[in-house]
């Protein structure tokens, strides 16, 4: 990789600031796309990054290219789309204004519908589809840690994209099945929703069994609407995604022997979607149940458990007061 042009992040958020700062910290220039918010955050404070590992790295503002100006993405190597799913194609035709035709474009988002939108609107491009497999807190203040583990994933391409994009504390690695991967990652992502209404942190959700079942019942019926699409996800976990709803019904005891204690998560992890409802933004919901649901209408599936998630969700949203703190039996009535 041409270490002389930036690698551009488009749409700075949580993720996006994450990953910048860790290639920064490396070594690399980057040139973060970012709101005026997070703009004075970093121009005050640098851009820290922290994992739960432990780690913590701070890039001081001068060694950054931060700006709303798109223009700044005019000489860099890389894009690295960090936007919400609904942004994608507003995002895509800033990257075509202002991007070299030379640069590969690198989704990192949730959902499965972006590479091909973004392909779309930027024929002719090197778009490559990612898998970003950990949450990002926003922390305030031009903070951001990493809550959970697991490494980026993207397209394998000829020009070695992942590995000349990997730096220490970052790994990127390659795959030549990046659509199993991100339909993987949505099954798995289904939980987002699921932490957004409990109001509950990750590791304190997933301790709990009638929570776990909750997800292994909403995993089952993300996994059937997938295959009823004939298309065999792969999981972002070392276990096939079949396995995972009857490993997630065991009781507690036992999946805190063989799982619970594996896991590598923050205390205080949430989901992205709970950060949404809590800053009164709208969710990515469309781009998670919203897809299953679209498939059970399309084979004639009935995804009850989707439709429920969706329309409490929307409720907290037109509320506007953060997550309702549901539980369980709440979720399955849809009722709150």
């Amino acid at each position: 990789m041409n270490q002389d042009r930036p690698i551009g992040i488009a749409g700075a958020g949580s993720i996006g600031c994450f990953v910048g700062g860790m290639l920064a910290a490396a070594g690399r220039r980057v040139a973060l796309l970012a709101r005026p918010r997070l703009i004075q955050e970093i121009a005050a404070n640098g851009l820290r990054v922290s994992s739960f590992d432990g780690s913590e790295r701070t890039v001081s503002a001068d060694r950054l290219i931060v700006s709303d100006d798109p223009s700044i993405l005019s000489d860099v190597q890389t894009v690295l789309v960090t936007v919400k799913s609904a942004d994608t194609a507003a995002m895509a035709d800033v990257i075509a204004r202002h991007a070299p035709g030379d640069a590969a474009v690198i989704s990192l988002q949730n959902g499965v519908g972006n590479v091909p939108l973004l392909r779309e609107r930027l024929p002719g491009r090197n778009v490559l589809g990612g898998m970003v497999p950990f949450n990002v807190v926003a922390l305030g203040d031009g903070r951001f840690h990493r809550s959970t583990s697991g490494d980026i994933v993207i397209a394998q391409d000829d020009a070695g994209t992942a590995t000349r994009l990997s730096v220490p504390g970052l790994a990127v690695k390659p795959t030549g099945n990046i659509d199993g991967v991100q339909w993987g990652k949505l099954v798995v992502n289904l939980n987002n929703a699921l932490n957004a209404l409990s109001n509950i942190p990750l590791r304190q959700q997933l301790a709990q069994r009638g929570w776990r079942r909750l997800l292994a019942d909403q995993m089952a019926e993300g996994l059937a609407a997938v295959r009823a699409e004939g298309i065999a996800p792969v999981s972002p976990t070392p276990l096939p995604s079949s396995w995972m709803p009857p490993l997630l019904r065991l009781p507690d005891a036992l999946f805190d022997m063989l799982l619970g204690r594996t896991m590598k998560i923050d205390p205080e992890a949430r989901s992205s979607m709970w950060e949404d409802l809590q800053r009164g933004r709208r969710t990515e919901i469309d781009y998670l149940q919203g897809v299953i649901t679209a498939i059970a209408d399309r084979r004639g599936l009935a995804a009850p458990l989707s439709r429920r998630v969706i329309a409490l969700i929307r409720k907290a949203e037109a509320d506007g007061n953060g997550s309702p703190g549901l539980t369980p039996e709440q979720i399955r009535d849809g009722r709150p």
